[in-house]
């Protein structure tokens, strides 16, 4: 069955293709979408993304006649278990799941699963406001993106501190530590498998390592542990120093801001460059929050949404994913004043109108655009894996 209803999806996308021009065949898939609901699963941890959503949602209602339900979860993870439950039970069609926000070990696994719908990017006109040429949208954690998710926006590991409490935040690892020492407590990361603590965890291992080239390389089991050795040292080192003297560590990015805004935390870090600012506009940072990235850069990739095999409703789920894509979607997921996500869209690519719809917009806690510009690339997949095993073994509760 599963082989089946692959090749008859492999057929209809090259039959589209094959035989009508490139605006019908996505005018037919717009005409499949009318009337559809879309269970969208989606990160719900911040109101602002919700709040997003929901105007997407009115959007593709007033455009496509497509409803579209927010299933709010705290793990992508979670969510791909259901789906790989799903095929093993035999549900080949009308999924839970009809769009995801994933990327990473969440994508790899669904895409080598083969549990993916598509590829169906290559079938979204607003792709082509994107570059399709850049590492960043062809790879996924290394893996290739082979038109089965569709870029939806970027990221970077970004600091950020309370400027009226610190004068010359930590730009190094090593500078972290010292920063840790003289300011104990003021300081801390969530435990991984937390998304955030695991990009720290990288981030770190990126500075402590003696070649840096060796983490785009499959990770070597074997040499795990010679070339962690530095990393695990700094954090003996630093969790004593950290907030509540490591026993307790915060539960999430939401947690490390409320701390700081709370007092108890004058550095911080978000995967969304323009999130510091953005908080602070809506009154949820004090105004003397100032954003930064490391001296050899920071950690940056883009994050997408993708289709599962089982999908219902495949044609809408394209419908609203080209939606998301859109200048007028992009612009505001961008504002400050909504989300503040950085836009995946390449300006160039824009007209006139299209370029007008993105304010210009200059907050002292956004990052600058030298920092904006120190990214480093994710690290191989497999690295994280062990990492993440490691790091639960030492300090694991």
């Amino acid at each position: 069955m599963r082989g089946l209803f692959a090749f008859g999806l492999f057929t209809l996308i090259i039959s589209i293709t094959a035989v009508l021009p490139a605006q019908a065949n996505w005018q037919e898939i717009e005409q499949r979408a009318d009337g559809q609901t879309v269970y969208f699963n989606a990160w719900a941890g911040s109101e602002n993304i919700n709040s997003y959503i929901r105007w997407v949602a009115q959007r593709v209602k007033q455009e496509h006649g497509i409803e579209l339900k927010h299933v709010k979860i705290s793990d992508t993870a979670n969510v791909v278990s259901r789906i790989i439950a799903e095929h093993a039970s035999g549900r080949e069609q009308g999924g839970s799941v009809d769009l995801l926000w994933v990327n990473g070990e969440n994508f790899r696994t669904l895409k080598q699963a083969q549990l993916l719908y598509g590829p169906f990017a290559e079938l979204l006109p607003n792709l082509a406001l994107t570059d399709q040429q850049s590492a960043s949208l062809q790879y996924d954690f290394s893996e290739p993106v082979a038109g089965m998710e569709s870029p939806w926006g970027g990221a970077q590991l970004t600091f950020y501190y309370d400027s009226e409490r610190i004068n010359q935040p930590p730009r190094l690892m090593a500078q972290l530590l010292e920063f840790a020492k003289q300011h104990p407590g003021q300081f801390s990361y969530p435990a991984p498998p937390d998304f955030y603590g695991t990009t720290f965890i990288k981030q770190a291992l990126w500075e402590w390592m003696d070649d840096p080239a060796l983490l785009q390389l499959p990770a070597n089991p074997e040499r795990f542990q010679q070339h962690t050795a530095a990393l695990w040292r700094f954090l003996d080192q630093l969790h004593p120093l950290m907030w509540r003297a490591g026993q307790v560590q915060p539960n999430g990015a939401g947690q490390m801001q409320q701390l700081v805004n709370d007092g108890e935390l004058t550095l911080a870090f978000t995967f969304n460059p323009n999130e510091p600012a953005s908080s602070v506009e809506q009154g949820r940072l004090p105004d003397s929050v100032r954003s930064y990235t490391f001296a050899g850069g920071t950690i940056a990739n883009t994050h997408f949404v993708a289709i599962p095999f089982n999908s219902s409703v495949p044609q809408a789920a394209m419908v609203v994913a080209n939606f998301l894509l859109s200048p007028e979607a992009q612009a505001r997921k961008a504002d400050l004043n909504h989300w503040g996500d950085p836009s995946i869209l390449d300006m160039r690519k824009l007209d006139a109108e299209q370029r007008a719809l993105f304010v210009a917009q200059q907050h002292p806690a956004m990052l600058s655009a030298e920092d904006r510009a120190r990214t480093l690339a994710e690290p191989h997949i497999s690295w994280l894996e062990l990492l993440e095993a490691e790091w639960l073994r030492r300090y694991g509760k």
